[in-house]
């Protein structure tokens, strides 16, 4: 574990520089929701992804204790940095909050670092999610990004624990089927995985 910088650190001032911080005046934080960063141009991703890297070595375990206290932009954000260092000991705390999925978006960043991960044990939290939320159609949560970090996850490790959600009339095609654009399961996590595992360029 990682000691703080400053036990006095205040809410604002780490969200001002982990989720607002950006090299291109565009918050971390928006950059990071969706994965949008990876549409950017080679030299504005390279760009945002040395300092995401930096800043994912630099945070302090405190400070994100007070991101993944905070609202939707603070988890997201908090949850890629520990995913982004392989900080595995937040493992069991990020799997919480995605099975509560209290918030909207944030558990984009938890399957992404669970998928980073890569464990039996991080496998096993995206199971329970998509074993309580498959069955809610109504409620779009984050079961896409869930059901690919699963997948990228049973290629790596040669498990087939998305196999039972993806048979035909499964939960994850009852769950697909009803909502307003229905998409096929895709290895997008996988992508954004390799993208953060690229070596650093130089300018």
């Amino acid at each position: 574990m990682r000691t703080p910088r400053s036990p006095g650190s205040e809410p604002s001032d780490v969200i001002a520089r982990y989720v607002h911080a950006s090299p291109h005046g565009t918050g971390r934080y928006l950059r990071l929701l969706h994965g949008n960063f990876a549409l950017e141009d080679e030299s504005e991703r390279t760009s945002f992804l040395r300092s995401l890297r930096s800043a994912a070595r630099e945070i302090t375990d405190a400070e994100l204790e007070i991101l993944l206290k905070g609202e939707w932009r603070s988890r997201l954000t908090a949850a890629w940095l520990i995913g982004v260092d392989r900080r595995t000991y937040f493992r069991d705390v990020l799997g919480d909050l995605l099975l509560a999925s209290s918030l909207c978006f944030s558990g984009q960043g938890y399957c992404f670092a669970l998928a980073r991960f890569g464990t039996e044990e991080d496998a096993l939290h995206l199971v329970a999610y998509l074993e309580r939320h498959l069955p809610e159609p109504d409620r779009q949560y984050d079961q896409r990004w869930a059901i690919s970090a699963l997948l990228h996850m049973d290629s790596g490790t040669g498990t087939a624990h998305a196999t039972r959600f993806l048979a035909p009339g499964g939960l994850w095609h009852r769950w697909n089927d009803a909502q307003f654009a229905p998409s096929p399961p895709s290895r997008f996590v996988g992508e954004l995985c390799a993208l953060t595992d690229s070596p650093e360029q130089t300018p």
